[in-house]
């Protein structure tokens, strides 16, 4: 052997690395791949090392950092071991580097910047890892990268922009992680790609529309499953002619197929879309027909005669069931007639991959050993139970069933030997269960992975649960369940069952690619309820005579803690009242606490003064930023109104209202804390910096307004308590960190006792917001918030203030100028020319006359807000009266009467820059209070 090569791959070779390896300075190759050996991984230092793999051992240690200095290294693979910690910064001193592999370990953290440096690298494959974090804008640099692989971590952010400068790029895998969309345009231009793999893309707001591929005339395998991906499939896609593998499935994908398709397409997975129509010749009629292919449209909107519905069984490699909980409105009608006779049963058992088998004298399972799975719907002709499953493995020695009788618990032997597996996607249904509540039990054994290879380190399989739609376990691994007394690995969920159940099993993307879900057996049976009992025992005289007494007893406790507490007559002191805020769920800090949080409430902290007092941003020992109000004393609210804020805040729990986590109550102190809002108000988005603004794009906008809907249709009609809160307004609307709108201030809310109107001597509100009835009569509705609702929406379209000046200082308001073009037919002339074509006009024009509808000068003709989120959502139209859209003189001169007692107000916000001019702190003058 020469003395500048050492290959001992495929040698059994086992235990520590011998440290001789260390002395062996001349050598340029070291192969020491599939062996066994364990420990730690020694920390070379040939300067003459070319080539060193590392692969496929059981190295538990963290890389050594001594690599960094290997500057001669064009090829490291250290994969498939058992390597933990962060990869070495000095990882990218390595200036010769061209092909890195350090999948299947367990290395986390974040990817470092200093990989940009190996700008020579041509292969970088990090998949099967626990990385977090953004990819670093440093692998710009990469310009010679033809392979790409990050598949199964939990890496986030946007899709980066700079993939687009990998021009050589032939292979990219993204699948398994958290990344943003949409896919940015630049990225399309890449048309080396051969491989390009997509999937779980987290989306702020609506689907995405289908990217621009029609570059990537090359591409052989193409995957975006679970992108959030709307609208019709484009053409281009099916004349591919290099295209073999195509996954689009789990998204909301519409349209048709078409008819011929000229590809050299042998699997074709478009699962749980929005699809339609009649189903293609090419898909239907296969016999004969080549390239023999793989097809999986099921859960569609496709239309299907009774035979087709019942086809996909005939054929082992197609799959169009509809499913039962589609949005097919005929889909539950068809499943119901895989009753027989109308049965309905209130259990199942199958034995998933094996033979029927009777467990514990009595428990029938059903055989499970149909041999097709890559993509099928395969009946129970006589259990009423069906599975449906979708993949390819990548080798045909990969079978869906399998079986392993060794080393097996006593109690489920029988039902864990056998196992059904699917790549990417199986659904087990139940379709004639009677109406009720369920167990359901899972059994799970890993019997799938390989034990007889030569090295130690096998596969991780991950798969999630969904039960019912919901899920259940993400990311579940059976080798890593602890079994339960009996060695068994049972995942149990009760649910409620409506004729039909869906059990779904999905490789998300994470761990070890092409080991997708597997399972053992299912049971499901029905809770039973005992009934309640027919004869109650008689009380004797005695024991009546001690409930009565007890009972006495327990009413004057009662009686005497509600006078000492001053809801009879009693008085209340300051430290009576403030025990109540016990009471409240969010939590209780002390004043030391919030103290050190806004470092003794400095002014730097200052985030903005509101009628209550001044607000400060803190962060708490635990990281969690927070946003306080602190009572001041020329604030009119005392420690009643203070406690009664807190029971009202801590009552409602809703996305778009902001939460109260918690209060202070000491030292003649009292705080509110809340969760800290990263963007400020909507007030501060619209009005105030550009950098913001310019973030306040169409759907972003629909976003805000849904949201700010929804909070008051839950105020108003879906809360325990009724809330009117009097004073909707942009600075009382605050943004997360997604620009997701959340109600605050809750300061005037009012109880709405029922379908009772109110008529109040004292009026709190911001003018220019109130409902002119509310304002000029103190009549009180929750039509009073949609009327500020619809002011409200009108600035978000616009981008305008709702009262703006002239040059000449005549005030010409928001209102006003929508009425005259609403009079005129030129409404959409409002929409803010900052978005400039980039919005949906018809969307626009539905939500400007919406906001005319709430702002209507009559209560009884504006919509409920339950009305206005359907309508936003597109689940309704605008029902249009004559009154929405021409008012009388009388109702136009009221309004502007009203319109004209707004004027332009600093704005309660808070922002992380703190105070500044632009945003000038909220004095009381902002809100209103008139004795009628």
């Amino acid at each position: 052997m020469d003395g500048c090569f050492r290959n001992l791959g495929y040698n059994k070779l086992n235990g520590p690395l011998p440290k001789t390896f260390l002395n062996l300075t001349s050598l340029e190759t070291l192969g020491l791949y599939e062996n066994c050996f364990s420990g730690d991984l020694l920390p070379f230092k040939m300067n003459n090392l070319q080539i060193l793999s590392l692969s496929r051992n059981s190295f538990n240690n963290q890389i050594p950092r001594e690599f960094g200095a290997l500057q001669n290294l064009a090829f490291l693979a250290i994969s498939f071991n058992l390597l933990n910690g962060s990869i070495p910064e000095e990882l990218g001193n390595m200036s010769n580097l061209q092909a890195l592999y350090l999948y299947e370990n367990h290395l986390s953290g974040h990817i470092p910047q200093q990989l940009g440096n190996l700008t020579q690298l041509q292969d970088l494959d990090l998949h099967t890892n626990y990385f977090v974090g953004e990819l670093p804008p440093s692998f710009m640099k990469l310009v010679n990268l033809q392979y790409f692989l990050v598949q199964g971590n939990s890496l986030s952010g946007k899709i980066p922009t700079f993939i687009a400068n990998w021009t050589q790029l032939d292979t990219l895998d993204l699948l398994g992680n958290n990344f943003e969309g949409p896919w940015p345009k630049e990225i399309s231009s890449l048309e080396s790609l051969i491989y390009l793999a997509l999937s779980n893309v987290v989306t702020r707001g609506s689907a995405y529309d289908f990217p621009d591929l029609s570059r990537m005339t090359w591409l052989q395998d193409l995957t975006l499953r679970k992108c959030s991906l709307r609208g019709p499939i484009p053409g281009y896609i099916w004349e591919l002619k290099e295209l073999q593998n195509l996954d689009l499935s789990f998204n909301e994908l519409s349209g048709q197929l078409p008819n011929f398709i000229s590809t050299s397409l042998t699997s074709i997975f478009l699962r749980e879309n929005k699809l339609n129509g009649l189903l293609p010749g090419w898909l239907t009629k296969r016999k004969n027909v080549k390239p023999h292919r793989y097809v999986d449209v099921s859960e569609n909107l496709f239309k299907l005669t009774t035979s087709e519905f019942n086809a996909p069984s005939d054929d082992p490699d197609v799959n169009y069931f509809p499913g039962c909980s589609s949005n097919s409105p005929h889909t539950k009608d068809k499943c119901d007639d895989y009753c027989h006779n109308n049965l309905k049963y209130d259990e199942l058992f199958i034995n998933c991959g094996g033979k029927e088998v009777t467990v514990n004298g009595n428990q029938n399972y059903s055989a499970d050993q149909n041999p097709n799975g890559s993509s099928t719907f395969s009946r129970d002709e006589k259990g009423g139970w069906g599975y449906s499953s979708m993949g390819l493995t990548k080798s045909l020695d990969k079978r869906l069933i399998i079986k392993d009788t060794c080393n097996l618990s006593n109690t489920a032997a029988l039902l864990v030997e056998t196992a059904r597996v699917a790549p990417i996607s199986l659904k087990y249904y139940g379709f004639c269960f009677s109406n009720g509540n369920y167990t359901i039990k899972l059994y799970f054994a890993e019997i799938g992975l390989s034990k007889k290879q030569t090295f130690r380190i096998t596969p991780t399989r991950l798969f999630d649960i969904d039960i019912q739609r919901k899920n259940v376990r993400k990311n579940y691994n059976i080798e890593a369940e602890e079994a339960n007394a009996d060695g068994d690995k049972i995942v149990e969920y009760n649910t409620s069952i409506k004729s039909h159940l869906e059990i779904h099993l999905y490789w998300s993307g994470n761990g070890s690619a092409n080991y997708g879900p597997l399972i053992s057996a299912i049971s499901v049976t029905k809770v039973r309820v005992p009934p309640p009992p027919q004869h109650h025992p008689k009380l004797s005289p005695a024991l009546k005579a001690v409930i009565a007494v007890s009972s006495l007893f327990f009413l004057a406790l009662l009686l005497l803690l509600l006078r000492k507490l001053g809801y009879l007559g009693g008085k209340r002191s300051s430290k009576e009242e403030l025990k109540a805020t016990e009471l409240f769920p969010g939590g209780v800090y002390t004043f030391r606490q919030i103290k050190d949080a806004t470092q003794n409430f400095n002014v730097v902290n200052k985030l903005g003064e509101g009628g209550f007092g001044p607000v400060y941003k803190g962060m708490l020992p635990d990281g969690t930023t927070i946003a306080v109000k602190q009572l001041s004393g020329k604030s009119k609210q005392g420690i009643r109104e203070f406690v009664n804020e807190i029971g009202t805040i801590s009552a409602l729990q809703h996305p778009n209202l902001v939460k109260l986590m918690g209060c202070c109550a000491e030292d003649n102190e009292l705080l509110l804390i809340y969760e800290y809002m990263e963007n400020n108000s909507l007030d501060h988005a619209l009005f105030g910096p550009e950098e913001i603004k310019s973030r306040l794009n169409w759907s972003t906008r629909v976003k805000i307004i849904l949201g700010i809907a929804k909070g008051l249709t839950y105020l108003h009609e879906e809360s325990k308590l009724k809330i009117i809160h009097r004073d909707i307004k942009p600075t009382n609307i605050l943004l997360d960190k997604e620009l997701n709108a959340k109600i605050t201030d809750f300061g005037y809310a009012k109880l709405n006792e029922g379908e009772h109107t109110h008529v109040i001597t004292r009026i709190a509100g911001t003018t220019g917001y109130m409902a002119p009835e509310y304002a000029m009569r103190g009549y009180l509705t929750s039509k009073a918030d949609v009327y500020s609702f619809g002011v409200v929406t009108l600035e978000i379209v616009s981008g305008r203030n709702s009262a703006s000046c002239r040059p000449s200082d005549q005030t010409v308001y928001l209102l006003d100028s929508a009425y005259v073009l609403q009079e005129q037919g030129n409404l959409m002339d409002l929409v803010d020319p900052k978005l400039g074509t980039d919005y949906s006009w018809t969307e626009a024009n539905s939500i400007l006359e919406l906001a005319m509808m709430c702002t209507n000068p009559s209560p009884t003709l504006r919509p409920t807000m339950s009305e206005v989120v359907k309508v936003i959502e597109g689940k309704t139209k605008i029902k249009t009266t004559s009154s929405t859209v021409r008012r009388s003189t009388d109702e136009i001169a009221l309004t502007k009467a009203m319109a004209a007692l707004s004027q332009p107000s600093p704005s309660e916000s808070y922002s992380t820059a703190g105070p500044s001019e632009a945003t000038p702190p909220l004095s009381d003058s902002n809100n209103i209070t008139n004795e009628i």
